[in-house]
């Protein structure tokens, strides 16, 4: 019976090592799949910048109105940088209205703009998006915050927004994921 008892007790050990390396897989690809995202957003980011500016040089664009902008791409290119350099998307208040209104056009045709040229179907999924990398970056870079302040400062309007947006990106919840970056620090 005892040799019984220590075939179990093995395995259990066996198996709380396998959760743990299982567990540091898990933060490494996290860890991997955020630097994938800032590198493609950084990326995203130039290649537009530089579409805008070629077009600008080459004298195709004149000094025009923002709802006179015929082209997604000058469009695209346009909101992302005012939404960067000004980073609205912090403000728990900024959604598809204001984001309308910064670029001179419908919320209709931001709409049709976000449906047609881009990986987020909305432009609410875009605003959520930047939020979530926004509130990630945060958990990373300041342990000591409390998650309530996290979601304040990344511009979600209460925890349990900002909890379920994590969840549905990552797969856990902002303490489960701090969790793990202070269980390796």
């Amino acid at each position: 019976m005892s040799e019984e008892i220590k075939k179990l007790q093995a395995e259990n050990e066996r198996l709380r090592e396998e959760v743990e390396r299982l567990k540091d897989e898990l933060l490494r690809l996290v860890e991997r799949n955020l630097d994938l995202s800032e590198q493609m957003e950084c990326y995203t980011e130039l290649r537009r910048r530089v579409e805008v500016a070629r077009e600008l040089l080459d004298g195709n664009i004149n000094r025009q109105r923002n709802a006179d902008l015929q082209d997604d791409a000058q469009l695209l290119a346009l909101l992302e940088l005012r939404v960067e350099q000004q980073r609205l998307h912090l403000q728990p208040d900024f959604d598809t209205d204001a984001l309308a209104k910064l670029l001179g056009v419908s919320h209709d045709r931001l709409v049709r703009l976000f449906r047609n040229k881009t990986i987020h179907r909305t432009p609410e999924a875009y605003i959520s998006n930047l939020r979530v990398l926004a509130a990630l970056r945060l958990l990373r870079e300041k342990p000591n915050y409390s998650i309530a302040a996290i979601a304040e400062e990344a511009g979600f309007g209460n925890v349990r927004t900002m909890q379920r947006r994590i969840q549905e990106a990552i797969g856990m919840t902002p303490a489960e994921y701090r969790q793990i970056l202070t269980r390796d620090a």
